[in-house]
């Protein structure tokens, strides 16, 4: 329990809310239940937020970064007073802030192959709130949590939509689904990660890409996009906690497009990665990333 818990703090009544959609004994389940969250920017902090006022009450969570003035349009953690601040840290106290007994352990290193079975010791699941364009960390990540047993997902921002993918880890693997393999440049990763995670792309009707900068890792994104993400991402980590609803794993796939009021639910055979549409959407978007990387002066 967090040291400054107060004296009136009481769980059951702080979650009382709660009831009605869970019920008194799986309110104490994901009481008991931890959440391993790594990244805790637009994604992962408001996931992490949104967990714990589910009333999840364990958390390991991951972030080397700071919060710095262009994170404010969209993460949870960034705010004039925490400007510079490890974002792990501010985070950490946002969540017991909520939850003065919730038990959180803090990795404010990057997470690899050397600690990433640490990381997720004792993890029920796994929630990604990874940089969009960090795709060799999430191979890392989701390979071990298929290890582990750990069920695993990421709900990321896409325009003024969301999309996921869930992974069981009896199921398909990350990398078979998105068609990744050792090899591959970063580009190569980061093109076939966007088209596995939105096959239908409703935002292209109105994301403007030419304002993506691979070099910089910088895209467009917006607050509003996040807490869909960590709405939907919530849902899913509460399914999977209480075994309850349908859990449609990978190849499945969702996206939900308030913008443009659509919803989708489909399933890419063998990971779209043998789909002639899917490979030509991936050659694409290769070929437009790296027509607009800057590359050095010759010496």
């Amino acid at each position: 329990m967090n040291p400054t818990t107060t004296s009136c703090w009481n769980y059951r009544e702080a979650f009382s809310r709660n009831l009605g959609l869970v019920n008194a004994a799986e309110q104490e389940q994901l009481r008991n239940s931890r959440v391993a969250v790594v990244g805790l920017g637009g994604v992962g902090g408001i996931d992490l937020v949104t967990l714990a006022r589910l009333g999840i009450s364990r958390f390991t969570i991951a972030d080397p970064d700071i919060f710095e003035m262009a994170n404010t349009n969209r993460q949870f953690g960034a705010m004039q007073s925490t400007m510079q601040q490890l974002k792990a840290d501010v985070m950490a106290k946002i969540v017991h802030d909520i939850n003065p007994e919730a038990d959180i352990r803090i990795f404010r290193e990057h997470i690899g192959s050397h600690n990433a079975e640490q990381f997720l010791k004792d993890a029920d699941i796994m929630a990604d709130g990874i940089d969009a364009f960090e795709i060799e960390v999430r191979r890392i990540l989701f390979r071990q949590a298929a290890r582990q047993g750990i069920y695993a997902l990421g709900a990321g921002p896409v325009g003024f939509s969301t999309a996921w993918v869930i992974f069981d880890p009896k199921g398909m693997s990350f990398d078979d689904y998105f068609g990744l393999s050792d090899g591959m440049d970063s580009i190569e990763q980061f093109a076939a990660y966007i088209v596995g995670m939105v096959p239908k792309a409703t935002q292209r009707v109105y994301m403007d890409i030419s304002e993506i900068d691979f070099d910089a890792h910088r895209g467009p994104s917006v607050g509003a996009a996040c807490e869909l993400a960590a709405g939907v991402l919530t849902a899913e980590v509460a399914k999977i906690l209480l075994k309850r609803g349908v859990r449609c794993c990978a190849p499945h796939y969702y996206q939900f497009d308030p913008y443009v009021g659509r919803f989708i639910h489909g399933r890419l055979i063998a990971g779209g990665k043998y789909h002639p549409l899917q490979r030509l959407k991936r050659w694409w978007l290769i070929q437009y990333l790296r027509s607009r990387q800057i590359t050095s002066p010759p010496k």
